[in-house]
């Protein structure tokens, strides 16, 4: 898209303003989202930070890495930790425009998706893995082998990387239309905005069915006369289901409809309704960018052995500042990494 056009949409919020139509002001929708989105990325950053370090750092310290389970709760919270780091980048590109030049749009557009679909895969994957464990226990004897672990977390960044590279090839830095002192990092073509919210549809509705009838299959198993499993589980399996769907279903809603204004689709290129659409991608977009640091607390710090762990490493700390520096040691608790599982 040339510099001149009348139309601009960025590649992070992919918001769509008509700035041609005078009779469709969204000053306010733009205000709301820069002032909003920054204050509530914030906290998610934090949060994801500290929650995903504790993952990496418990992880590595007590846990076997070579346990599928611990090889994708590691790839999952270094996911989480990739796609929080452009989180700063957007909220800066909400309040000032984009000021850190083309390279680094091309860059952080690139890192950010990356941690995007890897997270979502990641999240599918471990699904797919507890599905097994719990339906086919027998068959995870056959596919529990480190280098079966390894080649499933390569083919996942692989696919991840392969998603993510237009963000980097067609992202580009251009002017507002009517403010040329501020920048925005965005798509160099509204075709490649629109293949990007397809491909995040596509992405989302392979893991929604996938997610839906795996833990509908799970609870069916756990549900049974003869099992003996807790009522906590079978609220903490349905709590992250509606956790999951509640977070990243009304942004991909969003993004399509939005995707629709953009080809002027009646109703949808109406102000009132366009306006609206926006106001919902604005929320929306909060809650589902929020998952980075839900995941933490719904993967790993619900699971009995992480919260030991955790305990202990805490235990230990406080007392070794309490020994003279010749005595300070700390005695590791490993495990074969499947326990973490919350069942």
């Amino acid at each position: 898209m040339e510099e001149n056009s009348t139309t601009t949409y960025d590649n992070y919020s992919d918001s769509y303003y008509d700035m041609s139509d005078e009779s469709c002001n969204k000053t306010e929708v733009i205000h709301f989202g820069a002032v909003v989105t920054p204050v509530f990325f914030t906290m998610v950053i934090v949060f994801s930070c500290v929650g995903n370090a504790l993952v990496l750092w418990v992880l590595i310290k007590y846990e076997n890495l070579r346990s599928m389970t611990n090889a994708f709760l590691l790839n999952l919270a270094i996911s989480d930790l990739i796609f929080t780091l452009g989180l700063p980048f957007w909220a800066s590109d909400l309040v000032f425009g984009w000021t850190f030049g083309e390279p680094a749009c091309k860059s952080v557009s690139f890192i950010f998706y990356l941690g995007f679909y890897s997270s979502l895969i990641f999240l599918t994957v471990m699904t797919v893995h507890r599905y097994m464990a719990v339906v086919h226990p027998l068959s995870m004897l056959l596919n529990s082998t480190t280098y079966y672990s390894i080649g499933i977390s390569a083919f996942i960044w692989l696919l991840s990387f392969c998603a993510a590279t237009p963000y980097f090839i067609f992202s580009v830095v251009s002017s507002h239309p009517n403010r040329e002192s501020v920048h925005y990092c965005h798509f160099s073509d509204i075709k490649w905005k629109l293949i990007g919210i397809y491909l995040q549809n596509i992405f989302f509705l392979i893991a929604f069915l996938t997610i839906a009838f795996c833990y509908i299959e799970i609870l069916k198993r756990l549900l049974r006369p003869m099992s003996h499993t807790r009522p906590k589980t079978v609220k903490l399996i349905l709590c992250i289901v509606v956790a999951f769907y509640l977070g990243w279903t009304p942004y991909n809603v969003a993004i399509f409809l939005d995707s629709l204004i953009s080809f002027q689709i009646s109703p949808f290129n109406e102000c009132h309704v366009s306006t609206m659409v926006d106001y919902v991608f604005h929320v929306s977009r909060l809650v589902a960018f929020s998952h980075c640091c839900l995941n933490p607390v719904f993967y790993v710090f619900m699971g009995v052995k992480f919260r030991d762990h955790l305990k202990h490493a805490l235990r230990s700390f406080c007392r070794s500042n309490d020994l003279p520096p010749d005595k300070r040691h700390s005695h590791l608790i490993t495990s074969n990494g499947e326990e973490i599982s919350m069942y």
